[in-house]
């Protein structure tokens, strides 16, 4: 009520002789319409402040540096970031350190989710930091962060990840032809629900083009 009187041609309060009333209904029609007015043009504008969550992939996985795998994987980092997507990594294997760095390097968003409750941790490649606390139970929050599981190598902390994420409905895009765990998950995925899509990638090209099938390329909720 105190917006609409700080509208008015005069205050509410007062003598009732000071305002008749057919003047205090036009009085308070005229504030509400400039009230409906300014929420439209506040509703105009808002899709250029907020535009929606950008879309984010989860990467898991491990490989040794100087691999094939690893080469692909900081290509995927600078993929990413191209498409305008948030890397979401642990940073702690060769494969997802590299990722992150590429994808920094390239202007992207690198969000490090990390076990311990350290909210100091120095040299870790990334924009934002969160510290879970939470040791090996980390593994759901991976799972869970991203909108799709990018999958290179891989050895038991990565079943686990990966599983959680198939639980959870999650799409997983494993690499092949590079070994290590991923290269078996497209034929033999974690069990026969088919919770989730699996789309295998061997190239740049390819993974750019399944992120495309999964609808997550230039598109925001």
């Amino acid at each position: 009520m105190d917006a609409v009187a700080a509208q008015l041609d005069y205050p509410l309060s007062g003598p009732a002789t000071e305002r008749t009333p057919m003047q205090c209904r036009r009085s308070v029609e005229r504030a509400t319409s400039n009230q409906d007015q300014e929420r439209h043009l506040m509703s105009q504008s808002l899709p250029h402040v907020f535009r929606g969550r950008a879309r984010q992939v989860c990467v898991l996985g491990s490989t040794e540096p100087a691999s094939p795998a690893y080469e692909l994987a900081g290509a995927a980092g600078e993929l990413l970031a191209r498409l305008g997507i948030t890397w979401v990594s642990g940073c702690g294997s060769p494969a997802t350190r590299v990722a992150a760095e590429r994808a920094l390097s390239a202007g992207g968003l690198v969000v490090s989710v990390v076990p311990s409750d350290d909210i100091n941790l120095q040299d870790l490649p990334c924009s934002v930091l969160i510290p879970c606390g939470m040791g090996d139970a980390r593994n759901l929050l991976m799972a869970l962060a991203g909108d799709a599981c990018l999958v290179i190598g891989g050895r038991a902390g990565t079943i686990s990840e990966v599983c959680l994420a198939w639980l959870h409905h999650r799409p997983l895009l494993p690499l092949t032809g590079c070994g290590g765990w991923s290269e078996r998950l497209e034929q033999n995925p974690p069990d026969e629900r088919g919770n989730s899509r699996i789309l295998a990638w061997a190239s740049i090209d390819e993974l750019e083009g399944k992120l495309r099938e999964l609808g997550l390329v230039g598109g925001t909720d």
